[in-house]
């Protein structure tokens, strides 16, 4: 059986946020695998040459620019002729709590939410249109679903990609003759430039942007939508145990953030003994 319809040798994919971390390590396994790739990043000197170093071709492009993500496109046709695959990961951190400054907002909802709205409104509806088979991927964050406190701002990105892209796979699926499907990468500690702090090796509780490209192929290839990534620290029975913890919120009507509230620690931390596999 093969990964997915879509990753066959001749077909074309664009990664965005490739220059670096997990979206140059999809870039090439994408070449790997055979594909023409179409790398874009809006650093423009590092991602040229990576893109000559696996024989991809580079397109610098700030996603939060409709006009640049719209030049991508055609730049993309132009080479190739056409778009198989579609890899929405460009993203930045660092955005701040809820009365942080507006300008810190504004950079990340118009990389990490516009920047997907951009590609997916850009690129997705030909693909749905073509009849082709396809894969849109976007990055997401399990912050965006366990709303740790700090970065607010991130965290909203994150959880808006979340319903973007839940949203666009039901509207691929009721699409007829659509042969495209959509993705949620929800990527665990990855060693990569935002998440590097200083000078140093990876942190054993770190996973490569390779491990998580090459899980993400395997469940890709399994038809899972939520790729939902482990690391060398946290197994998927605790990430569950942690996105039912915040769910339960609502349910039970607990405050907002209980798992990080004085008062419900020490349930949370009961919670959690109760049957995590390690």
């Amino acid at each position: 059986m093969s990964l997915h319809p879509a990753l066959a040798a001749g077909a074309t994919a664009v990664v965005t946020g490739a220059a670096d971390g997990i979206g140059l390590a999809a870039a090439k396994t994408f070449r790997e695998l055979g594909l023409n790739v179409v790398m874009a990043d809006v650093t423009g000197r590092k991602l040229k040459a990576e893109a000559e170093a696996i024989g991809a071709l580079a397109v610098p492009t700030d996603v939060a620019d409709r006009a640049a993500v719209e030049a991508l496109k055609a730049a993309a046709f132009e080479a190739y002729g056409c778009v198989d695959i579609l890899m929405n990961n460009a993203g930045v951190g660092g955005g701040g709590d809820a009365f942080a400054g507006d300008d810190a907002w504004k950079r990340i909802l118009d990389v990490n939410l516009w920047g997907v709205i951009n590609g997916v409104q850009v690129f997705g509806e030909a693909m749905a249109a073509s009849g082709e088979p396809g894969l849109i991927i976007n990055t997401g964050s399990k912050q965006g679903i366990t709303q740790p406190p700090g970065d607010t701002a991130y965290n909203v990105s994150k959880s808006a990609v979340k319903s973007l892209t839940e949203g666009l796979a039901h509207t691929l699926r009721e699409t007829e003759g659509c042969q495209v499907t959509a993705h949620l990468l929800i990527p665990g500690y990855t060693f990569t430039g935002m998440t590097k702090r200083g000078p140093g090796d990876k942190p054993a509780a770190a996973w490569t942007p390779e491990q998580v490209v090459h899980f993400m192929l395997a469940r890709i290839k399994a038809g899972d939508f939520y790729i939902l990534c482990p690391d060398n620290d946290v197994p998927r029975a605790l990430d569950e145990k942690r996105m039912a913890w915040a769910v339960g919120d609502i349910i039970e009507n607990r405050p907002a953030l209980s798992r990080w509230h004085k008062d419900w620690k020490d349930a949370f931390a009961q919670y959690l003994v109760s049957g995590v596999g390690k």
